[in-house]
């Protein structure tokens, strides 16, 4: 069930979705608020400060990339995507512009739910310090910037942690390459996106986690990695 109180803002113009949606998530136990456009959305973000965002990038009266920006100008709130746009370069704009995942039309509800109980626990634990994590055979001690595999401490370079490190503080959550390459690499050019490719699997063998039906690291094709918490 939701997190107590959890409000959901859910915008999109097809008013049968959001009914189904609505129902959806009233029956997984959260408040729920519903807009048809990008300025009662942008509204209800100010007067109610929702939990969580799931948005449609085709409003009629703006973009849903640019609503995404004005809300990250000053809230953090996860911001699911949910939209028919299938391509590629779409998802990308719309991660780069600051939601934390994408999920396209026509979905499940059981996969929906899903997404967004990942999206609150990763906000929760933004919430408070992080000393310990758990992810199966791994543990992360950030205090000491040490990864330990079932107890033993694992080597890893600095750009190696540093990787672990940021995909481990967003568990769920689709990152991209550019948005890696901006916070471990310190640019932004996609030309370097191999590196990054390069570090994941170095990265990959150290923790035990194979390129084929990776346990914690998984690829976004074309888009970037999701770090899986099992």
């Amino acid at each position: 069930m939701a997190v107590l109180n959890s409000k959901v803002l859910i915008v999109d113009d097809e008013a049968a979705l959001r009914r189904f949606l609505v129902d959806t998530l009233h029956h997984q136990g959260y408040a729920v608020e519903e807009a048809g456009t990008a300025e009662g959305a942008l509204h209800l973000v100010a007067s109610l400060n929702p939990d969580l965002v799931l948005l449609d990038l085709g409003l009629p009266d703006l973009d849903g990339k640019e609503v995404v920006r004005r809300i990250r100008e000053s809230h953090s709130m996860p911001i699911l995507i949910l939209s028919a746009r299938d391509q590629e370069s779409e998802k990308v704009a719309a991660l780069e512009a600051g939601a934390d995942d994408y999920l396209t039309k026509p979905f499940g509800s059981a996969e929906l739910v899903a997404r967004i109980k990942v999206a609150l626990r990763h906000r929760a634990r933004e919430r408070g310090p992080i000393t310990r994590q758990s992810f199966g055979d791994l543990v992360w001690l950030p205090e000491v910037q040490q990864v330990l595999h079932r107890g033993s401490p694992l080597h890893l370079t600095p750009m190696e942690y540093r990787l672990f490190e940021f995909l481990a503080s967003s568990p769920g959550r689709v990152l991209t390459y550019g948005t890696i390459l901006h916070e471990v690499w310190g640019h932004s050019s996609l030309e370097q996106a191999q590196n990054v490719r390069v570090t994941v699997a170095a990265l990959r063998r150290k923790i035990h986690d194979g390129e084929d039906g990776a346990r914690y690291i998984g690829t976004e094709v074309g888009t970037g990695y999701r770090f899986l918490a099992p």
